[in-house]
């Protein structure tokens, strides 16, 4: 197992944050959310969920590095943008 460098752990850990925003509060999947109803909570939760996709996304990078960041970078590049609109508006 390895352990990212401050580069790539950043890239992983801003693809995390833009992956949970993505499933439990972008508009884009408001209906499947209503659809889980129960499930709800668990979505809505960063301690929950974002400890779910970390591991998926560390998980990722542990079995294909480079494939996993190039991903990692649009997804972080996504994250810096909407934090960026949401500061700025």
């Amino acid at each position: 197992m390895q352990v990212p460098d401050w580069y790539a752990l950043l890239l992983l850990a801003l693809a995390a944050y833009r992956t949970w925003k993505l499933l439990a509060e972008d508009t884009i999947l408001d209906f499947a959310r209503d659809r889980m109803g129960y499930g709800l909570k668990f979505l809505k939760c960063p301690w929950c969920l974002g400890f779910w996709i970390a591991v998926a996304w560390w998980g990722a990078w542990q079995a294909w590095p480079h494939g996993t960041l190039i991903s990692a970078t649009v997804m972080a590049l996504s994250a810096i943008v909407g934090v960026l609109g949401w500061a700025i508006d």
